[in-house]
């Protein structure tokens, strides 16, 4: 199925070295994003970011161009490139040490005004609270492209208050936590400006909140679990390019989200029954 919807992902990009393979996939929020869109079925999708120049670098590269991703505006440096160390405990994924971004964490993609005027293109853009893409969102904002932005398991109140304001849809982790301790977390930071907020809550599935009403969607089974990398990213994905056609195509705020929320939950099942976040696994050695 093919959607009228063109998507840019911006920030992010590592690769996920699982230590007990010696296996490294790649990955990263903004990655996945753009990836499981146009596996999803997104009409484009592009990724803005910085590489390194070192062999994981150029397996994460040259995976998303086998992917067909746009990557016309992504800069290359000298140094290493992000990378976080895993290992898989019974399906789910373990997170043992990361070197903070490699040359990401060095420096910043600093947005000029043709960097702009590309992203005036996409119907959405989507970073998160991994990609140091903070200080770019007033401008982005300002461009009038819309935000999404996943604020993971781990995110501050102080943060989420910061960065919220700029956000129209916001993604959140919330595994562990009660019902209502999440409907009210959710109502919260839609009170900061988000016109859309969702709560993944791994195999319970997901509760969102759009301002007056909220959904509750459960998890698809997983018919063969091979690895959870990824399944955020893909739900979250999928949600957003099937909601953003709903849209255009003239549907009701609860109808769109309703459709959209099952069908990525589908795909977020499927997404579970591959090796890494989206396959591309090749040996390293330390």
């Amino acid at each position: 199925m093919s959607y009228p919807v063109k998507v840019l992902g911006f920030g992010d990009n590592v690769v996920d070295k699982y230590e007990h393979l010696k296996i490294m996939y790649p990955g990263g929020n903004a990655v996945n994003f753009a990836v499981y869109a146009k596996q999803f079925g997104a009409e484009r999708s592009a990724y803005m970011g910085i590489f390194g120049s070192d062999r994981e670098a150029e397996h994460v590269i040259a995976s998303l161009e086998a992917e067909g991703i746009e990557l016309v505006k992504c800069i290359q440096v000298i140094g290493e490139n992000g990378c976080s160390k895993n290992t898989v405990i019974d399906g789910d994924r373990v997170f043992l040490e990361s070197n903070e971004g490699g040359v990401r964490g060095d420096m910043r993609y600093a947005l000029n005004r043709f960097d702009l005027d590309y992203i005036r293109q996409f119907d959405i853009v989507h970073t998160g609270n991994y990609c140091f893409t903070e200080r770019e969102l007033p401008k982005i904002k300002a461009a009038g492209a819309p935000i999404s932005f996943d604020f993971s398991d781990d995110s501050e109140d102080a943060y989420i208050e910061a960065v919220a304001p700029l956000v129209t849809y916001a993604f959140l982790s919330c595994s562990g936590l009660e019902e209502a301790e999440i409907r009210e977390k959710l109502k919260w930071i839609a009170s900061l400006g988000p016109a859309f907020v969702c709560a993944s809550r791994g195999s319970e599935g997901c509760i969102a909140f759009d301002g007056n009403e909220y959904y509750t969607q459960s998890a698809v089974p997983v018919k063969k679990m091979a690895d959870t990398m990824g399944a955020g990213d893909s739900l979250l994905t999928s949600f957003l390019v099937g909601y953003l056609s709903a849209k255009k195509a003239g549907k009701t705020e609860a109808t769109a989200i309703r459709e959209s929320l099952q069908a990525a939950a589908e795909f977020a099942s499927g997404v579970c029954g591959i090796d890494g976040a989206w396959g591309y696994g090749v040996h390293y050695d330390d």
